[in-house]
C-alpha cells in the first residue's frame, strides 16, 4: 500500500462513513471514560474500557480474551500515525501520480486477471452493475492484485490508534467491529494488514468488511485475503452500496477549445466530507452544455444529457476531464482526485 495522500486503508476506505458512529462512541469515551484511561490504567486499562464497550455490543467474551490476549502497545503504529502530512494548499500534479499507477505493471496485471476471471466477472457485473474494469483497477490500486497487504497484527494496531487518541472514537469503532469478525467467525490468524487497520486484497477496514463483505465462491465465508472471486465480488458491493449507476462512465478526458470564464463555473455547494477535494470540481452541467462551452470530450463515452461536472488537475492547458456521479462513487473509495482519475484511467487501459 503507498500513502502518502491518505492512510491507505482502502478502503482508508470512507473514514467518513464511520463519522456519525464515531461520533457517538466519542461522546461515550470522553473525558469520564477514555481520556482518563491514561491516568487510571493507561494501555492495559484502555483495553478494559474497549472490552467493555465490545460486551455491551454483544461480542461474546471468549472473541474478546482471544482477541485482547496479549496485545501491547505498537510504537512502531504511532509513529507512522504522526509522521502522516497535514492538509496542505498545494495539490501534488497528476502527471506524475498517472506514471506510476497507470503504467505497463498495473495494466498488464489487470489485464491477466481480467483473462483468469472472464466469466465471473461478467457475473459480477450482472449481479452488481459495477463493470469488470472498475472492479480490478481498485484491487490494482489497493494492494497490486494482492502482491502487497500488509503484515501488521491488526488488532494491535487498532487499539494502539485508538489508545493514541488522535483520531479515538474511529479506531476504537474499528477495533471492536474487528472483535466482531472474529465473533462471525474470521480465524485470529487472517487478522493481518496494514498499520492504520486495513487488510485483504481491497483493503477494507473491519466495519467495509462486516457491511458488504461478500462469500462468492459459495463456501461460507467471505475471503477477501485469499479468494479471487471473494475479492471481486466484494469490491463490486462496495461500489453498488455506495451508489455506482449501471451503464454509465466514470468520465473523459476533454479538451477545452474555446477561451472559458473558469471563475463562473466554481460549485457554491460545500461539502460535508473532503472538502479541498471536491473544491475543485466545477458547478454540474449536461456534456451537451459543455461542449457548447467548448468543453470537448476526447472520446463519445458520455451521451449528451449527462450530468458532469468539470476538473483540470494540472491546471488550465492540461488535460481536462467531464467527471459523473459514478466518479464521486470511485472518491467514495479513497477522497482523492489523484486516486479517483487514475482509477478510471486504468480501468480504461484494463478494458481496451
Amino acid at each position: 500500500m503507498m500513502l502518502p495522500f491518505r492512510f491507505r486503508m482502502p478502503g482508508a476506505i470512507a473514514l467518513w462513513r464511520a463519522g456519525l458512529a464515531a461520533l457517538v462512541l466519542s461522546l461515550l469515551a470522553g473525558p469520564a471514560g477514555a481520556q482518563a484511561d491514561q491516568a487510571a490504567g493507561g494501555f492495559e486499562g484502555y483495553l478494559q474500557y474497549l472490552a467493555a464497550k465490545a460486551r455491551a455490543e454483544g461480542v461474546r467474551e471468549t472473541t474478546i480474551a482471544s482477541v485482547m490476549a496479549g496485545l501491547t502497545e505498537n510504537p512502531r503504529v504511532i509513529a507512522l500515525d504522526r509522521a502522516q502530512p497535514g492538509t496542505s494548499s498545494t495539490i501534488p500534479a497528476f502527471a506524475g501520480y498517472r506514471r506510476t499507477h497507470v503504467d505497463a505493471a498495473h495494466i498488464g496485471g489487470g489485464r491477466r486477471q481480467f483473462a483468469a476471471s472472464a466469466d465471473y466477472l461478467e457475473q459480477v457485473d450482472e449481479r452488481y452493475g459495477v463493470p469488470p474494469q472498475i472492479i480490478l483497477a481498485i484491487w490494482g490500486h489497493e494492494t497490486n492484485y494482492g502482491s502487497y497487504t500488509g503484515d501488521f497484527d491488526l488488532a494491535r494496531s487498532l487499539a494502539t490508534l485508538a489508545y493514541e487518541g488522535r483520531r479515538r472514537a474511529l479506531f476504537a469503532e474499528e477495533f471492536i467491529a474487528l472483535l466482531k469478525m472474529v465473533d462471525r467467525g474470521v480465524p485470529r490468524s487472517k487478522l493481518v494488514g496494514s498499520w492504520a487497520g486495513a487488510f485483504g486484497n481491497p483493503q477494507f477496514l473491519p466495519s467495509v468488511y462486516l457491511r458488504v463483505a461478500q462469500d462468492g465462491d459459495g463456501d461460507g465465508f467471505a475471503d477477501i485475503w485469499s479468494s479471487r472471486k471473494d475479492t471481486l465480488a466484494s469490491i463490486a458491493n462496495y461500489f453498488r452500496d455506495a451508489g455506482w449507476r449501471p451503464g454509465e462512465a466514470w468520465g473523459v478526458a476533454a479538451d477545452v477549445t474555446a477561451p472559458l470564464d473558469r471563475a463562473s463555473l466554481g460549485t457554491a455547494l460545500a461539502s460535508p466530507r473532503c472538502p479541498q477535494v471536491f473544491a475543485r470540481h466545477s458547478k454540474w452541467k449536461t456534456v451537451r452544455e459543455w461542449k457548447a462551452l467548448g468543453v470537448v470530450p476526447r472520446a463519445p463515452k458520455l451521451a449528451d444529457d449527462t450530468l458532469a461536472s468539470f476538473l483540470e488537475p494540472d491546471g488550465p492547458g492540461q488535460t481536462a476531464y467531464l467527471l459523473t456521479g459514478n466518479y464521486r462513487v470511485i472518491l467514495d473509495y479513497n477522497c482523492s482526485n489523484l486516486y479517483a482519475l487514475s482509477v478510471g484511467l486504468l480501468a480504461d487501459e484494463i478494458a481496451r
